[in-house]
């Protein structure tokens, strides 16, 4: 697959076929994502990847409310096949060679390399027939406790992994010339 066909078809999808995913498909998205650029090439990024019911339902249970509802993607992460927790080693992204964060982000920046890789990640699940959407808003700490996550470790992201159970068509972008600008900012 094109990468720019896998950029614009792929989608967040919360329903999910209950065909098991293999192995290979697995590994092959985690490859993409262990390939993603970080911060001095630090590799943060951490993978627990957890197909166990139970523990599902329990990372379920840590995901926080949307506007006064449930959280949409609380089934996707309950009955995906696959779940993939995306972590951070911390300590690492931002600093410099002295060890002193280097920029204006503070020790945010393993916010942005997890994000690479989980970018990748799901543009090569996409690519091989699988389908995912990115959760936040969740408790953190409790899914860190649920996995044994260490203390130098955070958790960023839920993914659910497996193979579509609904299409969705592409939501509305901004064209653009209403994103970007020359020379300035306007």
């Amino acid at each position: 697959m094109d990468v720019f066909e896998a950029i614009k078809g792929r989608r967040s999808i919360r329903r999910y076929k209950t065909d098991d995913v293999p192995e290979e498909k697995i590994n092959a998205v985690l490859d993409a994502a262990r390939w993603a650029p970080s911060w001095k090439n630090t590799q943060c990024s951490r993978f627990v990847v957890v197909r166990d019911k139970d523990t599902k339902l329990k990372l379920a249970d840590t995901l926080g409310g949307v506007r006064g509802g449930a959280n949409p993607s609380a089934d996707a992460v309950k009955n995906a096949p696959v779940l993939i927790v995306i972590c951070a080693k911390m300590g690492r992204s931002g600093y410099d060679d002295d060890r002193k964060i280097a920029t204006d982000k503070g020790d945010y920046w393993y916010m942005f390399d997890t994000g690479l890789a989980a970018q990748n990640l799901m543009l090569a699940a996409h690519a091989v027939g699988l389908a995912s959407v990115p959760a936040g808003l969740f408790d953190a700490p409790k899914a860190a406790e649920i996995l044994g996550v260490p203390a130098d470790v955070r958790v960023v992201m839920l993914l659910p992994l497996g193979y579509p159970d609904e299409e969705r068509a592409a939501p509305p972008r901004k064209g653009i010339a209403e994103i970007s600008s020359l020379d300035r900012y306007k």
